[in-house]
């Protein structure tokens, strides 16, 4: 019986465009012989020349925010409170504090490539891709959704391609006991500029991060900057997304990963 690994993770990396520039992360690197100098004051009494051929350790220096490359966003990076409608509004949970348990369950797959970028997904078009896909929803599974943006990561329209999730479709997942989600696009909702362009038109409050805000009402989680969903099956499969342990933060660097593996699915 064999184990298959899927990796759904983008690169931290310079010179490919992820984000808005003002976000970018930076990755400045120190080679071998770079390091020596510092070497030499770690260890008192070395001197360069003791290192063999003139060689320390490869190491690098990186700039980012939480939320660069692929990561896990907690409910407190969308809102100070969470739960409304589970009993009342709390506090909401940071990325230190988020269940590992959410963090390792069945996947499920919704393919929202079809739909133009800026569009915002419905509760009934989430409602209609599980009915296509033959699969009813049970609590914690991991949603995620392969969007056009996925097809342009690396390309300078990524951060404005893709659809994204309403705070209709989103309640949705969330009234069904879902508790992380993803996406492959910048962002589980909309592109900004198309946000912006509604929202300059109507002057309706409700669509600004409407997907996002959602959170208020019911806690959750959602990955962004996934890649490569459209090498997976609806569903069959784990997702495995632990986040880095930052005390107290909005978001976590995760390497998520699709797990294929029949003893997992015969184990639940």
């Amino acid at each position: 019986m064999t184990t298959t690994f899927v990796d759904l993770s983008i690169f931290l990396e310079n010179d490919v465009l992820s984000d808005p520039p003002p976000l970018a992360p930076h990755i400045e690197y120190q080679t071998h012989k770079d390091t020596v100098k510092e070497f030499t004051q770690l260890l008192p009494g070395t001197h360069e020349d003791d290192f063999p051929e003139g060689e320390a350790a490869a190491a690098e220096w990186v700039r980012l925010t939480t939320h660069s490359g692929t990561h896990l966003d907690a409910p407190w990076h969308f809102h100070s409170t969470m739960d409304a409608k589970l009993g009342g509004s709390r506090p909401s949970i940071t990325i230190d504090q988020v269940p590992l348990d959410w963090c390792f369950k069945p996947g499920v797959k919704l393919d929202f490539r079809h739909l133009p970028d800026g569009h915002v997904v419905s509760a009934a078009e989430v409602d209609a891709e599980l009915a296509r896909i033959g699969h009813a929803l049970a609590p914690l599974d991991i949603v995620v959704v392969n969007t056009r943006a996925g097809s342009r990561y690396g390309h300078n329209d990524y951060v404005n391609a893709g659809c994204g999730m309403g705070y209709e479709a989103t309640m949705y997942l969330l009234e069904r006991g879902v508790r992380l989600t993803g996406t492959d696009a910048w962002s589980w909702d909309a592109p900004f500029s198309y946000t912006a362009k509604k929202f300059a038109e109507t002057g309706d409050k409700s669509l600004l991060w409407e997907g996002h805000k959602a959170g208020r009402d019911i806690g959750y989680c959602h990955l962004e900057k996934l890649h490569n969903l459209e090498a997976l099956p609806p569903h069959g499969f784990y997702i495995s997304c632990f986040p880095h342990k930052i005390r107290a933060a909005s978001a976590g660097w995760t390497r998520a990963v699709a797990i294929f593996d029949e003893r997992l699915q015969a184990a639940r």
